[in-house]
């Protein structure tokens, strides 16, 4: 299942991102191509005026000037006098795109080139030529974009006609714009394959991104599913002793019901233990977990901890203790009823696990702004690779599999609620062999 989610939410997030990428891309090239475009209209432009400029000084306009500013700017010119062709457009050595050609030219494709431009070249001089139409003197020139079906090329055109009285000099100017296609077909084909190894790049990315994001949602599935194997398992052994109690009740006499009675009783209570340390923890996943914090007097706590515990502690001839500073500590803001809750459940694990004639210390100090309280003890110890997992749910060192007072739930308990109070509980090993688990408040 994760492996799907996986896969989708990395093709949606390499997706989109894709798409935003490829459509910036788009917009740029648009705004790019636009600004070549205009920036090359306007280097035409002014290499026309300065024709313009050539041609009003000049009285005669020889074969050497033309062929000189064809070359220099790889430009067609097309000379009408009064209406009648050049010479020099019949023996022009540039072909249709305006670079040089080593051989004749293509006079017939010429002429429809010639002609193409003539037309647009008239619709768009037309306003201007009527503009002018009263002057003695015409000169003035206008320049145009068109597509020429028969060269299937792209030009800039201008059209300078210049004239006095009855006669009149008409120049078309063509620029091709092969090289400037040229040029936006080699920044589309670059853009193409930066977009191409980004999205290869975002794709690896989003992989490895989605599956970080993943992994605590695979591991909290995966918690939630052994919470339940194990809940289940610790609820069907109870469950099972109940009901073979209960067959048997059926069946015995008054004097053996008692006993079973009392085994239903016991193994009531250890399913009821149970589902409330199993509330407990549920209401800390969702974020329902209550506390009631307010001044607490941790040595008072501590005291009455003690007190509690230590009868149970002479019942299995284990020395317990306490250590208490001199001097009274700050009041801490606590729940004294959770954090009383955290302390049973370190000393009972204490004294579940420590052998008779052991000792259990119970302590509290200050450190700088934190109440530190400890439980020491010199029981059977925790190996190093089952201390980080000492507070996961239903974990039980192996040792311990056999007592059945004990579900694996306390300590992850006792850190749940140390947690919500913004504190921290560790264990270390005692120097002499056991444990000394630490809560600092």
């Amino acid at each position: 299942m994760f492996q799907k989610v996986h896969i989708r939410l990395t093709l949606l997030c390499a997706g989109i991102t894709a798409v935003i990428m490829i459509i910036m891309s788009l917009c740029y090239l648009y705004v790019s191509e636009n600004g070549l475009y205009k920036n090359q209209f306007q280097s035409f432009q002014n290499d026309i005026n300065t024709i313009t400029t050539n041609l009003e000084q000049q009285s005669v306009i020889s074969m050497e000037w033309l062929s000189k500013m064809e070359a220099q700017g790889n430009y067609l010119f097309y000379v009408l006098d009064n209406g009648v062709p050049f010479l020099y457009n019949q023996l022009s050595k540039s072909d249709l795109n305006g670079e040089d050609k080593s051989e004749a030219d293509d006079n017939p494709a010429r002429q429809r080139l010639l002609e193409e431009s003539q037309n647009a070249a008239q619709s768009a001089s037309l306003e201007i030529s009527l503009t002018h139409a009263d002057s003695s003197y015409i000169s003035y020139h206008t320049e145009f974009d068109f597509f020429s079906e028969s060269t299937k090329t792209k030009y800039f055109g201008s059209v300078i006609r210049m004239g006095r009285f009855s006669s009149s000099l008409e120049v078309i100017v063509l620029f091709s714009l092969n090289s400037l296609e040229e040029q936006f077909r080699e920044q589309r084909l670059r853009f193409v394959l930066i977009d191409l190894a980004a999205i290869v790049l975002l794709t690896i990315f989003s992989w490895i991104f989605t599956g970080r994001l993943l992994k605590p949602i695979i591991e909290n599935q995966q918690k939630q599913a052994q919470f339940v194997a194990s809940a289940s398992h610790e609820l069907r052994t109870p469950l099972a002793v109940i009901l073979s109690a209960v067959e048997c009740c059926k069946s015995a006499s008054a004097e053996k019901q008692e006993s079973f009675l009392n085994t239903i009783h016991k193994e009531g209570f250890r399913m009821s233990s149970l589902v409330n340390d199993m509330l407990t923890l549920s209401g800390s996943d969702n974020h329902r977990f209550s506390i009631n914090p307010r001044p607490t007097e941790l040595d008072t706590l501590l005291m009455n901890s003690f007190e509690a515990f230590e009868p149970l502690a002479q019942d299995k001839h284990i020395t317990l203790s306490i250590r208490l500073p001199e001097q009274a500590l700050p009041l801490c803001t606590v729940d004294p009823q959770r954090i009383s809750q955290v302390v049973s459940i370190l000393l009972h694990n204490a004294v579940s696990y420590t052998p008779e004639h052991g000792k259990i210390e119970l302590s509290l100090a200050h450190d700088k702004d934190r109440a530190v309280i400890s439980v020491r003890d010199n029981g059977i110890g925790i190996a190093d690779e089952d201390k980080k997992k000492i507070f996961d749910r239903f974990y039980r060192v192996e040792k311990s599999r056999s007592t059945k007072e004990h579900f694996g739930l306390g300590l992850s308990i006792a850190y749940e609620i140390v947690k919500a109070h913004n504190g921290s509980i560790s264990v270390q090993d005692a120097p002499g062999g056991g444990s000394i688990f630490s809560v600092r408040l």
